[in-house]
């Protein structure tokens, strides 16, 4: 039984979210009064989120689910600086070409999952540099900088984690939470923002936000945070062995991005179930019980999910028939990666990488010597072997029991 009674902090709480909560008895009653606005905030440093990111996301798809408006921040003016959290390099500056193209790629993740439209719940996305490329330096510092103290800022652990490794952290990067915070301050002032969102270790910057609506201008506003998520066997979510499992397709074809799901281990099924797909919880507890190898149905379900609401309703449809052609019945499903490798062929260690399977082409000798590379079912262990598809037909490259391809010409 939940101690909650708002249909907001249940729902979190029940699916697996909820971590920590400035003021949760505040928040309980503010969520069960009214319809609420909360935001979280991500940076567009690359073309797409990956799956990391999804947890994030799926906090503004629960506020929407239980009524209440969610707000996307766009960094294309905090990306300019650097978030220090969980860093320990200075982050690479980035244009505002740049900066505008990966938005506008990411953006598309965002309509698939959250619904956009003029409603009172109806999602919003804004971009910080709208309001932060307009702030002048005196006027920060005069209005926003005596309500940090270096003492403060000094004792988080997005700070202490980089000092005590003895890495550097500019002055630049210094000022992300004050930038950050001011993010909160003029969302409470022109959206009514009462409530920021994110994973956990955006705790100190949650609070600092917090603080200046509170001492500017005397606004109660509220912070929640979300566990960070690894998995079972200690890895951090959202990377596999061959880099972050993004969200868009142009960067991740949707068969690998289901498969990923495919391959969860037992023990994160029914965790996952709650966390990323909105399946009932009475049926996620039916699931998450299977054991043997029924465990796997759970897992198809759980890959069909997540694909569907990330990717489409057809890039999961076709993942699960490409997966089962290539895995149930031994043939070769349509999803499949794919390289042309011209009319005079490829050396097998080039199609490896090429095909993203290996990170190097040592990598693939490698693979390749220890009997881990099939065409058509044969074993190829010579690195040098010329792969030559012919006119109409394709090849089957396999790299292990999980990676497979199609070679054509």
């Amino acid at each position: 039984m939940s101690k909650y009674e708002s249909d907001l902090l249940r729902l979190l709480e029940a699916r697996g979210h909820l971590h920590q909560i400035t003021d949760a008895a505040a928040l309980d009653a503010l969520a069960k009064r009214k319809v609420i606005t909360g935001y979280v905030g991500f940076d567009p440093t690359a073309p797409s989120l990956h799956i990391g990111n999804l947890a994030s996301i799926m906090l503004l798809r629960r506020l929407q689910q239980s009524g209440h408006r969610p707000i996307v921040i766009m960094g294309g003016g905090t990306a300019k600086v650097g978030d220090p959290s969980g860093k320990d390099e200075t982050r690479q500056m980035m244009t505002d070409e740049r900066l505008a193209g990966n938005i506008a790629s990411i953006k598309g993740s965002f309509e698939r999952v959250l619904r956009f439209d003029e409603s009172e719940s109806g999602a919003i996305l804004i971009n910080n540099d709208d309001w932060l490329s307009k702030l002048g330096y005196i006027e920060l510092l005069r209005d926003v900088g005596p309500h940090f103290t270096i003492n403060r800022m000094l004792s988080f652990d997005s700070v202490k984690t980089r000092l005590d490794r003895e890495q550097p952290l500019s002055f630049l990067e210094f000022n992300y939470m004050i930038m950050q915070a001011y993010d909160y301050l003029v969302l409470a002032r022109d959206y009514d923002c009462q409530l920021q969102l994110g994973g956990s270790d955006q705790w100190g910057n949650i609070v600092n936000g917090i603080e200046l609506n509170r001492r500017i201008d005397g606004r109660e506003v509220y912070g929640f945070t979300a566990p960070l998520i690894t998995r079972a066997d200690g890895a951090k979510m959202g990377k596999s062995v061959d880099g972050a499992i993004w969200l868009n397709e142009e960067q991740l074809p949707a068969y690998d991005f289901w498969q990923y799901w495919r391959n969860t281990d037992d023990r994160d099924v029914g965790r996952f179930l709650r966390l990323f797909t909105d399946l009932p919880l009475d049926e996620i507890t039916r699931l998450e019980a299977l054991e043997g190898a029924e465990i796997n149905d759970a897992k198809v379900i759980l890959a069909n999910e997540v694909t569907k609401m990330v990717r489409g309703e057809d890039a999961a449809e076709g993942a699960e028939i490409t997966a089962r052609d290539t895995f149930t019945e031994g043939g070769a499903g349509d999803d499949l990666p794919t390289l042309a490798v011209g009319e005079s062929g490829m050396r097998l260690g080039a199609v490896l990488t090429d095909i993203g399977f290996t990170a190097s082409n040592k990598e693939a000798k490698r693979k390749i010597a220890e009997g881990a590379v099939k065409i058509d079912g044969d074993t190829i262990l010579d690195a040098g072997y010329v792969v030559v598809a012919h006119a109409g037909a394709s090849l089957k490259l396999s790299l292990g029991k999980k990676k497979h391809g199609l070679i054509t010409r």
